[in-house]
């Protein structure tokens, strides 16, 4: 079975569906009062998201770097934060997307 990507106004879904129209009938059934955007038929039967584009570390240390500011700061964002630009000189940004990237995996 294909796998389609639905995209409305208000979400992205990303589901297997038989054809087009059951695709639309599937997002209509869950988001009636959502507008269709697009609908596209994947390629192959896998959806990707690149950890890249994200904002995931790459390297290893980064991660457990972030991890170990988390611990250090009781899990308090914004002191594991400030804990992480100073271990790894980075601007605020990047150490916030650091810090919050492993919060979400679960520091």
């Amino acid at each position: 079975m294909p796998l389609y990507e639905i995209e409305t106004n208000a979400h992205i879904m990303i589901g297997w569906a038989e054809n087009e129209e059951q695709a639309r009938s599937m997002a209509r059934e869950h988001y009636p009062d959502d507008d269709f955007v697009r609908i596209n038929r994947r390629p192959r039967d896998l959806w990707v998201i690149s950890k890249g584009l994200l904002g995931f570390p790459q390297n290893d240390a980064l991660c457990n770097t972030a991890r170990d500011c988390l611990s250090k700061a009781q899990g308090d964002k914004e002191d594991a934060i400030r804990l992480y630009m100073q271990e790894t000189g980075a601007d605020q940004p990047a150490a916030q997307r650091a810090i919050e990237t492993n919060m979400s995996l679960g520091w």
